[in-house]
């Protein structure tokens, strides 16, 4: 039986987002999800205003503000509350008063006690699991890889820095508000850290996994280095090869459209950037083995990797969520737990080094999303619309909110193969 709909927002096309357009109806949920906002809003600095304008709980006037501006808000989050809060910010039933990652960052800070643990459990037994079509096997990894990272390189490039580097900055400060540099100083230094506890020098043959858009490439043949990089993304692919052949480094870098599994030969050192996320725990054990396979004895391993505590990747490992749903499906983010045991049990590498940096991570982010938010006539010129403007403008600031309560870390391993 479909599910009953309400209240359809005039400027959302149904087409490209039927559940954006049409909120489900969950009368009782919605009564539950209601209740669930005041008792979170007695204890998180965070103010609520209702859409008939009262405010449930007394809010300091300095706090931010989070507005519910539609009654489908509370269908969405009783619906699922994964996926509703996402939802419903996409189609405009709530908005932010004062920044939108300062609101989120209260209730990140709070994500094991928010629903009460009856809840939790009732939910665990509901909530939907991810498609089998988004599984990482060959063919599903390159849809998932597709369905992100091809979206434009006009469109990155509106919002990241001129190396074209999408993943955690590294500045020369500790903290959100750390370091003297920019962007894309962060982001070299960052690079040039990953490559030295990869051992990366003069003559060294290094495998990439992950290309990006070619910077880490760029900076390891710059060294002298002999890179083959692995993507599959072919806008990535493109842009990659057409900057590292601007650098006139063509003799140094090979970049192909493959599948890391699919790889062959022998590496002195093999670097990964933020593409662990993206292989789903059912394949690590593969990631770590191909790894460990073509790492020559006592190579190096130079990993950038986004992590969970351990008990948190277990309670979500097979929950569908917004994150999923709509930026990056198939993934799941590791712990550290494992990734030294598959590295150790799998890939037969131990760790060296270990390093976090995750409000390094928020501030990166939080110049992110100020650009993407200041070039939004320029993003809706590439022919994308206000929905998905609000979308990836909710996903650069849940993603912050994450790295500065502490639910996600992003951290550097020096793993070694053994001899």
């Amino acid at each position: 039986m479909s599910t009953p709909m309400i209240s359809r927002p005039t400027d959302i096309d149904p087409e490209r987002w039927p559940d954006i357009a049409n909120a489900p109806q969950a009368p009782v949920r919605a009564a539950v999800a209601r209740r669930l906002l005041r008792r979170i809003a007695a204890g998180t600095p965070v103010g609520v205003q209702l859409p008939d304008g009262s405010v449930p709980v007394p809010a300091d006037p300095q706090w931010p503000m989070l507005e519910v501006r539609s009654d489908a808000f509370f269908h969405r989050l009783g619906a699922d509350l994964k996926i509703g809060l996402g939802e419903a910010y996409m189609a405009g039933d709530w908005e932010p008063r004062g920044d939108l990652a300062d609101v989120l960052t209260p209730y990140a800070e709070r994500l094991l006690d928010i629903v009460p643990g009856w809840m939790r459990t009732f939910r665990r037994a509901i909530e939907p699991r991810h498609p089998r079509h988004e599984r990482n096997d060959r063919h599903g990894a390159r849809s998932n890889i597709s369905r992100h990272y091809d979206l434009s390189n006009d469109l990155f490039a509106l919002f990241l820095d001129e190396t074209m580097t999408y993943s955690a900055a590294l500045f020369d400060g500790q903290g959100a508000s750390g370091g003297t540099d920019d962007l894309a100083a962060a982001q070299r230094r960052k690079v040039d850290r990953v490559l030295d506890l990869a051992g990366v020098g003069a003559g060294t043959r290094v495998l990439e996994i992950g290309t990006g858009w070619g910077q880490l490439a760029l900076q390891a043949a710059q060294r002298g280095a002999i890179v083959h990089s692995v993507t599959l993304s072919q806008e990535q692919q493109a842009l990659a090869l057409a900057r590292i052949a601007a650098a006139g480094l063509q003799e140094h870098v090979t970049i192909d459209l493959c599948d890391y599994r699919d790889v062959r030969g022998e590496y002195d050192a093999v670097v990964s950037v933020e593409m662990i996320e993206a292989v789903g725990a059912e394949f690590w054990p593969e990631y770590f083995a191909t790894i460990g396979r073509l790492l020559r004895p006592g190579g190096r391993f130079g990993l950038q990797a986004i992590t969970m505590p351990h008990d948190r990747m277990l309670a979500s490992r097979h929950a569908y969520s917004w994150i999923h749903k709509y930026i990056f499906p198939g993934g799941l983010i590791p712990s550290p737990e494992a990734i030294r045991e598959h590295a150790l049990l799998d890939g037969g590498m131990r760790v060296l080094d270990e390093y976090g940096f995750g409000l390094d991570y928020a501030r990166t982010l939080h110049h992110w999303r100020t650009r993407f938010v200041e070039q939004a006539a320029a993003v809706e010129r590439l022919g994308f619309d206000r929905t998905f403007r609000r979308m990836w403008a909710f996903y650069l600031a849940y993603s912050e909110a994450g790295f500065r309560s502490g639910h996600l870390d992003v951290r550097h391993y020096a793993l070694e193969r053994a001899a």
